[in-house]
């Protein structure tokens, strides 16, 4: 409301931080209220191909302005049951986690397999890039709330977290396999459906 008229340009600028602070502030608590009590899944037949190429399709830009691809290694479908909106946030936290490893240019390889109903095996995606890897306190902390290994300010320390959180509820798993100084790639296990 105060920008709308306002012309200064230092006011300007001073009132935009204001509002994107706020709107971080509300995230995090958001974040926070997600972690500590989630709702719980509405389970629906969902096409994890799907989910993936419209999570994909919303970093089609950002991908573009880092020079990075995404390289995709799917079944042609992989029936789930879940909750629909929470695997789409697991999926673009991935991604975006993937995003912020590479930063400039690199392929980001997406893999997703069907379990098989007959003999209840697990269905499960994956995330990967060629970023800088993980630390040693970045693996210990990976999915610990509040911990970010980026930049002070970057990120809220939320994402993993909420990833494992979702994925925990549904009955599934998280994993990753790193290389200290090369790759990283998430796994994620979720029971077939029956």
């Amino acid at each position: 409301v105060l920008l709308k008229g306002e012309r200064d340009p230092e006011r300007r600028q001073a009132l935009s931080t204001i509002g994107g602070q706020a709107l971080r502030v509300r995230d995090m608590i958001g974040d926070v209220m997600l972690f500590a009590r989630p709702p719980q899944p509405v389970l629906e037949d969902v096409d994890l191909i799907d989910v993936l190429n419209e999570v994909r399709a919303s970093f089609t830009e950002q991908a573009a302005r880092q020079a990075c691809t995404f390289e995709c290694d799917t079944d042609d479908e992989v029936p789930l049951r879940a909750d629909r909106t929470q695997l789409s946030v697991v999926v673009s936290a991935l991604i975006e986690n993937s995003l912020n490893a590479v930063s400039e240019g690199g392929p980001i390889l997406i893999r997703a397999r069907a379990g098989d109903r007959a003999s209840s095996t697990e269905s499960f995606f994956s995330v990967a890039d060629n970023g800088a890897g993980l630390s040693e306190i970045d693996r210990r902390h990976l999915f610990d709330p509040f911990y970010s290994g980026r930049q002070a300010g970057r990120g809220l320390g939320f994402g993993l977290s909420k990833c494992w959180r979702i994925v925990s509820n549904h009955g599934g798993r998280i994993e990753v396999d790193c290389d200290s100084d090369s790759s990283v790639c998430f796994r994620v296990f979720w029971p077939a459906p029956r």
